[in-house]
This record gives structure tokens, C-alpha cells and sequence, in this order.
């Protein structure tokens, strides 16, 4: 009877350590059935700083008036493609052309009077010639010869004096038709009429500063400066791969970068840096003070093997290893271990350790998996550390 009681408790005990394993098992099969899973794929990944710019003429030039006057022609309107040299627009020119005629008349005026003093120094040196023979004879006084002799000096001066005043004549001449060559405004470059500031019958003023009349500006190659965070600048290298788009288009421009300007522009606190680079617009696509998006390409990878960043464990900012949970064929999971590449905020490209189409636990936090030796995949031995739970590794 004894011996009876003692077979039906140690079975009694069977069945209920496999119900309670049973039960152990199913509980940890339903937790990670509502796993999120996603599959190993192949595709291109970037690492990029991203930025906004604005699109500016690579070179251009203010067009100003040097003279005074009233705007009487316009002959370019904005968007216009000219050539060096063309004529853009005039200024009144009456008063000037008046100046030109006054020195003109001035100047005949101030050569005939030089021929009169000519002849008086003529007068003058023969009558101071004649005083001193006299006087070497005795047949003059000293005070005739005296005068004769300050006449002579007094002729000479009058012509040094007049020639002064017809140098200063020519010159003012001079400046005065180039004032009036200045009212007719000229392309001093080849480019495209970005703006104009004046209006014809507008009346500028030059005696202060030189009004700008309009801008010309060479868009086949134009110059894109984009403003990149103080946290982002280092990434930024010289002739780095870049690219942009604008906004409302899909296409997408590509060049390398020129130079990062080392004096940043700080607003409101946010301190940042001017990044340039050029591009060739030679079909005329982008315009002056265009918005950009910007991406600066720190890192690339084509055909690679990608995997979600959310599927990785944690990793310091320098390691190039990590553990991701890859499901078996049962259903269950178990970290393996791999190494990283090009990672961005999305993807983190796999050089080893997983294959295309093989399936991984989305989340790498999410599982409660069992240990798995990375030895089961690899065939490398594997510590005590790395075969420690999921929830104790790092």
C-alpha cells in the first residue's frame, strides 16, 4: 500500500513538471511570437550631413551711373542676355554737351589771347635789346632800360600764365567729354540682366555716391552657399561628393565641394557654417536666390547588404561590431554576431555575419531570445560573454 502511494506521487509529479515545462515553453513561444520581423536586403546607403543653401551667380556686376542726369533710355529689360559692350541705357546729356562746347569756346578764346602775349614778348625782348645797346653807348637812361628789362619779364610771365590756364582748360575738356561718354552706359561683361533698379525719366544723382542702374550676372555657372550646423561642419571635407535639389523639382544636381568659410553666422544662439560649392548651369534651370536642400555624402556603399538600425544592439560610437537577432528555422531567435559599415539614421549596411533574404528580429530590444553561440553560425569558438542572454548584453 505504501509502495502504491509513493508511485502515484512521483507521478503525480511528472505530470506536473511537464505541465509547468509545457507551460514554460508556450509562454516563451507566444512572447516572441508577436515579434516584428523584416528580412535582410540589398540596396545602396549614404551617409549624408544635409543642409539648406541658396542659389547665387558665381560672378556678377552692379552697373552704375558716374554722372548726374535723367535716365532718357532703358534698352534691356531683366532676364535680357547681353554681350560686353552692348549699350544698356542713357542719360540726358544736354548739360554736358553744353560744358563741351563752353571749354571749347574757352580754349579758343585762351589761344588767341596766347598769341597776343607771344607778340608782346616779341615787343618786349626787341625793346630790351635795343635799351641795352643804348646803354652800353650811354644813349639811354638806366631807368628806361630797367623798365624795358621788367616789361620783358612781365611778357614772359603772361605767357606762362596763359599757357596754365589752357592746360587747365584742355583738361576740364577732357573730364567733361568723359562725363559725356559716361551717359551712355555700356555691358562692361557678357551675363543676363538680373535686375534693374531705375526707371526711365528717373534722375539719378552721382555727387555722393555711384547709383547702381542695374546687375549683370554670368548664371552658367552659378554658386550654391549652404548654412551647415557647428555639430555637423567636421564631417565636411574639401572636394567631398554633394548634391541638391530644389524645391517643387526631382532633378538632382551633382558636384563636389569647393571650401567650408571658417567664420560662422550666429542667429538666435544656432551657429552656423557657410559651405560653397559651384555647379554648371548652362541650361539655365536654376535661378538667383533659389532654395536648395543640400546633402553633403560623408559615406556611400552600392549593393550592399542593409539591415534596420533598430535591429542592431547597442555599440559605442567607434565599434564596428555589433549582434543582431537572426530566426531560425523553429521560430526562435538568437544573436549573431556582425560587422558594420556605412550606417545612416535608417540602415546600417552588414559586411558579415548575415546573407541576403535571411530574416532578423526588427527590433533588437524586443526579443527574449536563449543564448546563441556565434559558433553555430560561423564555426569560431565562442566566450562566456558572448554566450550570455540577450538581456544582459551590450
Amino acid at each position: 500500500m505504501k509502495k502504491k502511494i509513493i508511485v502515484t506521487i512521483l507521478a503525480l509529479a511528472l505530470i506536473g513538471g511537464g505541465v509547468f515545462g509545457y507551460n514554460l515553453y508556450v509562454s516563451g513561444k507566444n512572447k516572441n511570437a508577436n515579434v516584428t520581423t523584416t528580412k535582410v536586403v540589398k540596396g545602396d546607403i549614404e551617409n549624408v550631413v544635409t543642409a539648406t543653401g541658396i542659389v547665387s551667380p558665381k560672378s556678377y556686376v552692379d552697373v552704375g551711373a558716374q554722372v548726374s542726369g535723367q535716365v532718357m533710355k532703358l534698352h534691356i529689360e531683366v532676364g535680357d542676355s547681353v554681350k560686353a559692350g552692348d549699350l544698356l541705357a542713357e542719360i540726358d546729356k544736354t548739360v554736358l554737351e553744353t560744358k563741351v562746347e563752353s571749354s571749347k569756346a574757352e580754349l579758343v578764346y585762351q589761344m588767341s589771347q596766347l598769341k597776343d602775349r607771344e607778340a608782346k614778348l616779341t615787343l618786349a625782348k626787341l625793346t630790351f635789346q635795343r635799351q641795352t645797346e643804348l646803354l652800353a653807348s650811354d644813349a639811354t637812361s638806366k631807368e628806361a632800360y630797367e623798365n624795358a628789362e621788367a616789361a620783358l619779364l612781365s611778357a614772359e610771365a603772361n605767357i606762362d600764365m596763359i599757357k596754365a590756364q589752357i592746360a587747365q582748360t584742355e583738361s576740364s575738356l577732357k573730364e567733361t567729354k568723359a562725363n559725356l561718354e559716361y551717359t551712355m552706359i555700356y555691358a562692361p561683361m557678357s551675363g543676363t540682366i538680373s535686375s534693374i533698379s531705375v526707371k526711365k525719366g528717373q534722375t539719378l544723382n552721382a555727387n555722393q555716391n555711384t547709383p547702381t542702374i542695374l546687375q549683370i550676372a554670368d548664371l552658367s555657372t552659378v554658386t550654391i552657399e549652404a548654412d551647415v550646423s557647428e555639430a555637423d561642419v567636421t564631417k565636411l571635407t574639401k572636394g567631398m561628393e554633394v548634391y541638391f535639389k530644389t524645391l517643387g523639382s526631382t532633378k538632382v544636381w551633382r558636384t563636389k565641394l569647393l571650401k567650408v568659410e571658417p567664420t560662422p553666422k550666429v542667429t538666435n544662439n544656432v551657429v552656423l557654417y557657410k559651405a560653397i560649392f559651384d555647379v554648371d548651369n548652362t541650361l539655365g534651370d536654376l535661378m538667383n536666390s533659389m532654395t536648395t536642400q543640400v546633402f553633403f555624402v560623408v559615406s556611400s556603399s552600392i549593393n550592399a547588404t542593409l539591415v534596420p538600425v533598430t535591429a542592431i544592439s547597442k555599440r559605442d560610437s567607434e565599434s564596428k561590431n555589433a549582434r543582431i537577432l537572426l530566426q531560425s528555422p523553429n521560430g526562435t531567435f538568437a544573436p549573431t554576431r556582425v560587422e558594420l559599415g556605412v550606417s545612416n539614421r535608417v540602415q546600417v549596411e552588414i559586411l558579415s555575419g548575415l546573407n541576403e533574404n535571411d530574416t532578423i528580429a526588427a527590433n533588437f530590444a524586443s526579443v527574449d531570445a536563449p543564448p546563441r553561440a556565434d559558433s553555430q553560425r560561423t564555426g569560431t569558438n565562442v566566450s562566456r560573454q558572448q554566450r550570455s542572454p540577450i538581456g544582459m548584453m551590450r
